[in-house]
């Protein structure tokens, strides 16, 4: 064994944290003796292995004797050739580093003068080694190479290594960079000192060290002189000649000249030659357009890929072994700890043991073994699909054609080898992406390599990957979806009909478990229903039967209470008691939901709190909307003017909210919208129903309603406290226009002609034919429904004048003549009448009320759905109604509280007003059927206030005057409570005998008694007549615009107002708090004429003062002051035809 000085290793010696720094000899002729000396040892090595050649053998261990003293000797000497270095940098091992078991590192030394970059980067490269020789194919039934021994250490440097070398290395050669200090600091140890240098001599150094200078700053400001413009003068005399051209402005361009002024705007020029060149435009055939692109020319060069398009012959597998590619290792090496990954995920290095050896096919594992071509038959190259994108940005990507990967491309290889440490976790994604582009049969898809192998490491241990996740590795992926989203398409893969058949199969068998379960489902929902609803059908008759035994405890304790209470009220009336008053209109849902403003509607009788007239009576009102505090206000001044009233002192002035308390249901802000009545949202406030149980507390009181309500009785089981008002069905039945016939035949009443209780369309016929037939000098005819209120269900026709046979008719009857009113002389009269009448309804009936039913047809189906009556209009132009308020005592008293006539605005049917007293009938007439009446109505067990109508009028035919009663309402009225309103104010009272309201005569102060001179008139005594004159239904939309205290000024300023003294005037009752668009009023006179005078000037007054001519609003003034005036007219005849039955009376006597 010979060993020259050309092939002396480089000797290894551990640096500090294991990181080596190599280092040249230099001055190398300076240690030819040292060498020579190492060579002697090898020498007599070799002369002791040649004596052994005795024919014995040598054995290992004497060989490794002598190589470990060779070696040691050879590394003394080593450390004795290092220790002369002279001009050389060397670093010193570290404490800290702790080096494995068996680890050699490699320290090398640079000279830090001679040698340059690139001599370093050869000799690194020198030290590693040859490719070739790591691996290499063996032959055949060559053995395994033993894997004993220690491992060997690969020369070189890791990347990171290097980079950190590199740039250590940068700023030790330069002086003049801020990390040379540092570096040399922290690697030798070196404190440099720090020397100032100016900016030239920097840069005059980098410039000797070839280093790159900072360009310099640049220079702010303009660097080039301004260019010439055209003259002043020329600017401002265009005829002047223009100045002469300039080499260096002509260099400048024409449109600098032009935007310079030298040359004009429009000056015409030819540019020689011209810019613009004309060619012949290539026109392409149309047809070509469709053509599809030639796929096999370019598919070979498409995303940098290259596809097997054509077939070719393959080379046997030995062959493929000879030729088998070696693997490189990486040329970056890491520690010995194993792998190293960015944080990106996209790139990653491999790592290497701390010794690799060449590999055999033996040893080799399967991503290393060479990937074999697919073998593809003899036929034409396959359609390809197009990519799309910008791939240059993409580092690992190749091809999947036909559902195949080209896994013997180079770009495969790189991926393959780029990613072989987590190639398991690929290999699986690249099983799912293959049998994905194969089922579908997509011709070529293109993949991204970092993008597969991020999608690997997500799904490693988790769900496979879906179609989209599979699709996002795609580059082509919109080429690659049309394919894979086409109908159809996923049977055009290998075993597509198969597919297809399991398919369709699976398809009928879904198709017919579904309908079975839809079927299933559908019984199963309908037995749920149906188990429900009768569940619900159970609990609801449930609920219902105890709802009516509630009801029915509450209606027998209501009669219990009623017995008792008629009992004790000879003794209540006279003692301290508690009116709990509830204004509740208890109609029924669907006329309460036809009503605007229902709440206000039920407010109007907000003088029931002048029920305090008597000192032993307190009043407790709940009011059906909130009250504002300038109304509260109001009601407070005007009830504490009893005592002004009594004595007739305006000073005299009282305090009386101890004696009325006014409260306001909460339920009324839950239900804003359901139309509830009073009764109702009082049943639904607990905290009211407690406040008044704690108000009426050991002391007498009873409830009075307007209309009866089936919840009153709750409110009263509650409160335990009687009512002041008939059973709920028995007011019902008889408030109705057909119960209310039957008591007036039973009071034996004359009411106008006509038929009850008419529920379907040929009754209605027969009966108004045969109405007619015996009244024919009735020209119209009425038809009301049962439940309506206030003349809304109020239609009528003129029969007479439409029917054809009507003046047959007349000459039938006067040929009769008194035999006209047999049934067989009427015979033929009513058989033509009913065959005309439905006709005639049909085409000439009209509803009063058009805004509730605007229609016939409307009414009618209203009309037969829940009856009515057929009654006559009275044959007469001047009619006049009346309204009686009569009282039945729970003891059985009867007595008439109020009597007035009626004034009507809105329609000649619905009552708007009344003027108290009554002054159109005699009073004793008036009177007997009043009393009639209450007496037929005490016998059906009524009790409490009810208001009876009449209408009066001169039969044209025997000039009597007529009386009808007309209608009963068991009610509460309003006029009533206005009547209580004027009592209040004029502590007057009625006379129910002469129908004359009189008020106490005004105190007078005593005079002295004088002899009455001869023919001197005696003192008349002051007048105490009164009349009023009232109204809760005045509207006009411009008093909401208008705040009460100033209303009140505007009317103190017209006069308006109400004299305590005289006791006249007028007084307003406010019922609508909020929105002030409504209004009550009383008037109050000596006279008949001078009331009404007085309502009419009161209502004109403030129509003008709140009113504009551009805004008038919607109001009901004009026609009350018209219905006024014609009462007025009226009253004034009546008057003078009086006046002249007295003189005559006079003059005969």
């Amino acid at each position: 064994m010979s060993i020259s000085n050309e092939g002396l290793p480089l000797l290894r010696a551990p640096l500090p944290g294991g990181d080596y720094k190599a280092k040249k000899f230099s001055g190398f002729q300076n240690f030819l003796p040292q060498i020579a000396l190492v060579q002697d040892d090898i020498r007599q090595l070799r002369e002791n292995l040649t004596n052994k050649g005795d024919g014995k053998g040598i054995t290992i261990e004497e060989l490794e004797n002598a190589l470990n003293k060779t070696e040691k000797g050879l590394q003394q000497k080593a450390e004795q050739m290092l220790s002369q270095l002279n001009n050389q940098v060397q670093t010193l091992p570290s404490a800290d580093a702790i080096q494995a078991p068996g680890f050699m590192a490699l320290e090398s030394t640079w000279d830090l003068k001679k040698q340059t970059r690139g001599q370093h980067r050869i000799e690194m490269s020198q030290a590693y080694v040859p490719r070739e020789k790591l691996r290499q194919p063996q032959p055949a039934g060559a053995l395994l190479p033993l894997r004993k021994g220690e491992p060997t250490q690969l020369q070189g440097l890791s990347p990171g290594q290097q980079s950190k070398q590199t740039l250590a290395l940068r700023a030790v050669y330069n002086p003049h960079s801020q990390q040379n200090r540092p570096v040399m600091n922290e690697n030798f140890g070196i404190m440099l000192p720090l020397i100032p240098q100016s900016k030239e001599k920097k840069k005059s150094a980098q410039r000797a060290l070839h280093l790159p200078v900072p360009p310099p700053k640049p220079v702010m400001g303009s660097t080039i002189e301004p260019l010439a413009v055209l003259p002043k003068a020329n600017r401002v005399d265009a005829q002047l000649a223009p100045p002469p051209i300039t080499e260096d402005d002509a260099r400048k361009g024409i449109l600098s000249l032009i935007e310079r002024g030298l040359i004009p705007p429009a000056a015409q020029l030819t540019l020689d030659p011209s810019p613009v060149k004309n060619r012949m435009v290539p026109l392409h055939n149309p047809e070509d357009r469709n053509k599809p692109p030639c796929t096999p020319e370019i598919a070979p060069t498409l995303a940098g890929v290259k596809l097997d398009l054509v077939t070719k012959n393959y080379e046997s597998a030995t062959e493929t072994m000879a030729k088998m590619p070696v693997i490189p290792p990486h040329p970056q090496s890491v520690n010995s700890l194993g792998l190293s990954r960015t944080t990106s995920g996209k790139t990653r290095t491999t790592s290497a043991a701390s010794s690799q050896k060449a590999k055999t096919p033996a040893t080799m594992k399967t991503y290393e073994m060479p990937i074999q071509p697919l073998q593809q038959p003899h036929r034409k190259p396959p359609p390809t699909t197009p990519a799309s994108g910008d791939f240059k940005m993409i580092s690992h990507r190749f091809a999947v054609q036909n559902g195949r990967i080209r896994d013997t491309s180079s770009e495969f290889l790189s991926f393959k080898q780029h990613y072989c440490l987590t190639w398991g976790s690929i290999v699986t994604v690249l099983k799912h992406l293959e049998k994905m582009l194969n089922n579908f049969a997509v011709p070529v898809a293109f993949i991204n390599g970092d993008r597969l192998a991020d999608l690997a490491e997500e799904f490693e241990l988790e769900r496979p990957p879906s179609i989209d996740d599979l699709l996002s590795c795609i580059v082509n992926r919109d080429d690659v979806e049309n394919i894979i989203f086409k109908p159809g398409r996923r049977f055009k893969g290998p075993n597509g009909r198969d597919i297809a058949s399991a398919k369709i199969q699976a398809t009928w068998k879904m198709y017919r478990e579904r309908s079975t379960y839809l079927e299933y489902r559908r019984r199963k929902w309908a037995a749920g229903v149906i188990a429900i609803s009768w569940i619900m059908h159970i609990k609801m008759a449930k609920v219902r039967q105890q709802l009516k035994q509630v009801r029915l405890d509450n209606l027998e304790n209501f009669r219990r209470r009623a017995k008792k209470f008629s009992m004790s009220w000879d003794r209540i009336k006279k003692s301290k008691r508690v009116i709990i008053h509830i204004p509740s209109l208890g109609l029924n849902q669907d006329i309460r939901d036809s009503i605007h403003d229902f709440g206000i509607r039920q407010n109007t009788q907000m003088s029931r709190l002048c029920d305090i007239r008597d000192p032993n009576v307190d009043v407790i009102f709940i009011s059906p909307v909130p009250l504002s505090e300038e109304t509260l206000q109001y009601y407070s001044k005007l009830l504490g003017l009893k005592s002004a009233i009594d004595s007739g002192n305006v000073e005299d002035q009282g305090e009386f909210s101890d004696r009325y308390k006014i409260i306001v249901p909460e339920a009324i802000k839950s239900f804003p919208t359901h139309r509830m009545c009073l009764s109702t949202l009082l049943k639904y406030s607990p905290q009211a129903l407690f406040r008044v149980k704690n108000l009426i507390k050991g002391r007498e009181a009873y409830m009075m309603t307007n209309v009866p309500h089936v919840d009153d009785l709750d409110i009263a089981q509650y409160l335990n406290v009687p009512i002041f008002a008939p059973e709920p069905e028995v007011a019902h039945l008889y408030s109705t226009k057909s119960g209310c016939q039957r008591i007036f035949a039973s009071a034996n009443v004359e009411t106008p002609p006509g038929d009850h209780d008419v529920y379907t369309m040929g009754l209605l016929h027969e009966c108004l034919a045969q109405l007619i037939t015996e009244n024919l000098n009735v020209k119209r005819w009425l038809f009301k429904l049962d439940d309506e209120f206030d003349g809304r269900g109020i239609a009528y026709c003129d029969v007479t004048e439409h029917l054809k046979c009507f003046t047959w008719a007349q000459k039938e009857e006067k040929r009769y003549g008194d035999k006209w009113s047999k049934k067989w002389a009427q015979e033929p009269v009513f058989i033509k009448i009913l065959a005309e009448i439905e006709d005639v309804l049909k085409n000439h009936a009209c509803p009063v009320n058009t805004k509730v039913y605007p229609t016939w047809d409307k009414f009618l189906q209203s009309f037969l759905s829940q009856g009515g009556v057929i009654e006559a209009c009275p044959p007469s132009d001047s009619i006049t109604t009346l309204t009686v308020d009569m009282l039945i005592e729970p003891n059985g008293a009867v007595s008439i509280v109020s009597c007035g006539d009626q004034i009507h605005a809105e329609s000649p049917f619905s009552c708007w007003g009344v003027s108290i007293p009554q002054s159109s009938v005699e009073p004793d007439v008036l009177n007997v059927a009043c009393y009639n009446i209450a007496e037929s109505c005490k016998r059906r067990g009524i009790m409490g206030y009810f208001a009876i109508d009449f209408v009066t009028f001169i039969h044209p035919t025997t000039m009597e005057q007529k009386l009808w009663a007309l209608d009963i309402s068991l009610q509460y009225s309003d006029s009533l409570a206005m009547f209580y309103l004027m009592q209040f104010v004029s502590n007057g009272t009625l006379n129910t005998k002469t129908h004359v309201f009189d008020v106490p005569p005004p105190k007078q102060e005593a005079k002295k008694r004088r002899r009455r001179l001869h023919g001197q008139d005696e003192e008349q005594p002051p007048n105490t007549n009164r009349f009023g004159v009232m109204s809760t239904r005045l509207l006009h939309t411009n008093l909401s615009v208008v705040h009460y205290s100033v209303f009140f000024q505007m009317c103190r300023a017209h006069g308006i107002g109400y004299d305590i003294k005289e006791k006249q005037g007028t007084v307003f009752m406010l019922i609508d708090s909020f929105n002030r668009e409504k209004l009550g009023m009383l008037a109050i006179g000596e006279t008949l004429q001078g009331a009404l005078a007085s309502f009419a000037r009161n209502m004109s007054v403030i129509h003008q003062e709140i009113s504009a001519p551009n805004m008038q609003g919607d109001t009901n003034f004009s026609r009350a002051i018209s219905d006024i005036e014609g009462i007025l007219g009226t009253t004034i005849q009546n008057a003078d035809e009086a006046d002249e039955e007295t003189e005559g009376s006079n003059e005969s006597k």
